[in-house]
Order: structure tokens, then sequence, then C-alpha cells
């Protein structure tokens, strides 16, 4: 008996007028590790909460959904709510409590499980996943990293049988991000969870998954193991399937090699490496060039800033200074908690330093009347795309529904903001601030809950901002993004600007921040950070 089976699903939103799922059939084995991948709307959530009973969206649902052999939806299964984990995308969204053991605790106490229990439960999951440390914090004071993590061991504390994962490594570092991931394996290999994970980022998830999943417009598109499947999206003419996949499989799939399809970065290297003789690597790689519209004087100019949020606060900032100019695109790099979104706040007049200045245009920013300083000046799309909307209805939240079409959003008009996809919601977000003309625009984890189309077109929209002036400033966790779209990146870390440069000149010399297709190619050629540029070196 298959532990979870999904028997001729499809659902529809309340008020919508198409099916977001349309006869979905799955089966999940105990132990798999199950990873579930499609563009922006294509049904992964909606299936995903499906699989949680308590957390089934509103809708006309026909099909049926056992776990164990019975049926989630009928009263009368009487599974346990603990047996299924649900971990969100936003780690803030999932923490209940003001301190980290009470987090970890809080689940066995509604449960009403024993205190001798809770204690030797709360000193195992605090030991195995490195808790220790940050045991009595405030969980206001944790990393993005850190929250993520608490989520993660305030489930498997009730140990479950089956663990969801909605895009959980969205809004993690690169750093922390395959940390998560890594214990995300080890919960799968040491203690046999059966693991389905939703994912945009397919570079540490898919090697680790021994099946794979393919959503498309509420459909299963392609199920398979995840090395023939990638080969089979080579081969086909689907795009977003392509440039989707990890670096190595996008250079090396369509090749033929030992190891077959290539998904991680040593079998890339491996790859490389078998072709050597054949590679000219002194092919030089050129950075985009900035608009030649900069103006003579910089759009944004920080000077010695220090910030702190509270007087008795470690500072944020410690004589910060930068930079930027009309017709850039700058993306903020940094870990969890280093001020990348605090920076932005600072530059949208939304925080004010302690010291030290902020010109907007050459004018210091707190010479500026409000009006002036937002209306067709500076915009900013925040981390959270909820918090901007106004309206029952897409239609309404824009003007121009050019931009609409731009996104890919017309289909979508007639939804509720609330009622779309992350990656839709990050979209629509982006259009409503693009209506305000920005000459300075202010991007928060843009690429969030995007799929590799969705930045493609947003990543084109910058560079159309960029060639008429605008300055872009970005902060972001999309190492692959940065590398392929910005003109320069600059590393925030204990509270100054520890590196900058051209992307080439950034990435090159990172061993963690950097791209996967750098790290296949830097023995050989150092400045290669794109897939692209990897398979110009390949002569493919």
């Amino acid at each position: 008996m298959s532990l979870l089976e999904v028997k001729d699903l499809s659902f529809k939103y309340a008020l919508s007028n198409k099916k977001s799922l349309c006869d979905i059939n799955l089966k999940v084995e105990q132990g798999d590790f199950l990873c579930l991948f499609g563009p922006s709307g294509s049904g992964k959530t909606t299936l995903l909460r499906h699989l949680k009973r308590e957390l089934m969206p509103e809708g006309e649902r026909s099909g049926r959904i056992l776990f164990q052999g019975k049926d989630i939806t009928e009263p009368e299964s009487c599974h346990n709510a603990c047996d299924i984990g649900y971990v969100m995308q936003n780690p803030d969204s999932q923490i209940v409590t003001d301190v980290v053991w009470h987090e970890l605790a809080f689940g066995l106490e509604n449960l009403k499980t024993d205190t001798p229990t809770i204690r030797r439960r709360v000193a195992e999951m605090a030991s195995f996943f490195g808790i220790g440390s940050w045991f009595h914090k405030k969980t206001s004071e944790l990393s993005g990293g850190q929250k993520q993590l608490l989520n993660l061991a305030s489930i498997i504390i009730m140990q479950p049988k089956l663990l969801l994962l909605d895009e959980p490594t969205s809004q993690l570092d690169p750093v922390a991000a395959r940390d998560f991931i890594g214990m995300i394996s080890r919960l799968n290999r040491e203690l046999g969870i059966t693991i389905i994970i939703t994912e945009h980022r397919l570079e540490d998830v898919l090697p680790l998954a021994n099946r794979a999943v393919m959503m498309d417009c509420g459909r299963i598109k392609y199920e398979a193991e995840p090395r023939v499947l990638a080969k089979t999206l080579l081969d086909s003419d689907d795009s977003y399937a392509a440039e989707s996949l990890p670096a190595a499989a996008r250079i090396f799939g369509r090749h033929s090699f030992d190891c077959g399809c290539p998904l991680t970065v040593k079998e890339g290297r491996q790859c490389l490496f078998s072709i050597q003789d054949s590679i000219n690597s002194q092919i030089h790689f050129e950075d985009i060039h900035k608009s030649d519209c900069k103006g003579d004087t910089p759009a944004v100019q920080c000077r010695n800033l220090y910030f702190r949020y509270q007087k008795d606060s470690p500072d944020i900032f410690k004589s910060l200074s930068f930079e930027a100019d009309y017709g850039e695109f700058i993306c903020l790099m940094g870990e969890n908690g280093s001020g990348k979104s605090t920076l932005l706040n600072l530059i949208a007049g939304l925080f004010t330093p302690q010291h030290g200045k902020i010109l907007i245009g050459g004018r210091d920013i707190k010479k500026y009347p409000a009006k002036e300083l937002y209306y067709n000046n500076i915009a900013m799309l925040p981390q959270n795309p909820k918090s901007i909307f106004l309206h029952d209805t897409l239609r309404e939240e824009l003007s121009d529904l050019s931009l609409a079409e731009k996104l890919g959003l017309t289909p979508l008009l007639d939804r509720h903001p609330y009622d779309l996809s992350g990656g839709e919601q990050q979209r629509a977000a982006f259009a409503r601030v693009l209506e305000q003309s920005p000459r300075i625009l202010l991007l928060d984890e843009p690429t969030k809950g995007l799929d590799a189309q969705a930045k493609r077109g947003l990543a084109g929209i910058i560079a159309d901002l960029c060639k008429n002036g605008t300055c872009v400033i970005a902060s972001t966790h999309d190492i692959e993004f940065a590398a392929e779209y910005a003109h320069r990146c600059l590393l925030l870390f204990d509270g100054i600007i520890a590196s900058e440069g051209s992307t080439h000149e950034f990435f090159s010399g990172n061993s963690f921040y950097t791209t996967a297709a750098n790290r296949i190619a830097r023995d050989i050629c150092p400045d290669a950070i794109t897939c692209e540029d990897v398979i110009k070196l390949c002569g493919f």
C-alpha cells in the first residue's frame, strides 16, 4: 500500500472559471523524496495544500486523496494531524511563539504530550538541528535561515510520516538554503521521512530526489527519475523546462557523457575535464554595459551610514557608503539579516539613519517633501507583495493593462490578488509599482516565487527601464539572476559593503556566493559565470 495516493483530483477555486488542478493522479511510496516543480501558477502549492487536510483551499473538488489507505477528507479517517507536516514558503508565516524553545514545545503541548516526553524531544531536536546556541533567543531576533530551520524542527519534533515543503528556501541566502536542503536530505536518509518539496531552484534539490514531477496548467506533465526526466525535458521544446534544470544538465545534458545527464557540480566538472583538450580557455566574457544616460549626478549616494533599530541594539550599518547611477541595475547580496532590506528602506526614506547622509539625485533626502520624493521619483516593491494590494480584483489594481500583458497577467485580471500563486502575486505587485513611473526603483527579493521564464521577462523590463535612465536596486538571494542580468553586485557583511564589482569580477572569486556554472568551470576559466558562458567555452 502506498503512503499517499491521489486519484483523479480536480479542483477549482471559488469564483474562478478555470480549474487549478485537472485529473491529478500521483502515488508516493514510503521513504520517497519527491521534487515537484513547474511554472508559476501551475498548481504546485494548490496540490500541496490538498495533501494537508487542515490547509485545503475552498472551492469545487472531485477525486480522492488517500493517506495510508484512508481518505483524508473524511472525518472518520481520523489520522493524526501531526502525521503530515507542512513547512511554508515564508519563514515568518509559521512561527507563533516568542522564544525558540517555546516554539519547539508548542506543537507537543497542543497534542497534550506529557512533560518528560516534551523535554526529551525538545533536547533531542535542539541537538540534531544545532539550535543549542540560540535555544533561549527571541524568535524575532533570528535570521531567516534560523527561522526556517526552527519551523522545520517544530514540525519534525511531532514525528510526521510525510513532510510537505512549499519552496522553503525561496527567502534564504545561498549558504542557509544549502544547509536547509542538506538537513531535509538527512531527515529522509536517517529517519526515513517521506518528502514532497516544491521548488523553482532545482540546483540543490533535484540531485537528492529519487522522483521528480513537473506540473503545468494544473496537470502533471512529466513524472520520472530525475536524470531521466532531465534528459526528457532537454530533448523537448519546452523552454521553461530546459531553463529550470541544474546548470550541469543545461550545459552538458544534450551531449553524450559517461555519467548520462549530469545533475551536480561534481558531475559537471567531470564532463568539462573530459573535453578539456578541446576547450578555448582564452575566451573573454564581457559584462552587460550600463546605459549611457547616467547623468552628471548619481541617482543614489549613501555616505557613512550608521543605523540601528533601537538605542541599545547593535549597529546594522557601520559607516556604509556606496553610489548608484541612473540607468544602472545593482544587486545587493548577503546572508539573511545582513541589512539588505534595511538599506532599501533607508534609501526609500522609510527609515532614518542615526548618522550619515543619503542623497537622491544629489539632494539630501531629508529636504524632499514626501509628495516630491515619491511622485515619479522613488518606488519600492516590498518583500511581501500582499502589502500593496488594495482591491478585490487584479483588474482594479492595475490601470495600465499593457503591463499586465508584458508580465503574463492578462488571464488573471478578474482574480483576487490573494488568490494568486506566490509568483503571480510577485509579478502583479511589480506591475503595480511600475505604474508609478519611478526614476529610482527599489526591489526587495523580486524573483521570489518566479519561474525561469518569468525571471527572464522581469529582467527584460528592468533592462528597458535602465535604458530609459531608471536606477534599479534589488536585494536578492538569486545568484544566477544577478550574474546574468545585473550591471554591478554588492555584498553586505558586518555592517559594510565587503565586496563589490561587475558581475564577472564579483562572482569569479567566490566559493559560495557564485553560480553553479562558475563552480563547474572555475579551474579552467574563472571568468565563466553563467551557463551560456560555459557553453561558449566548450564550443557547443
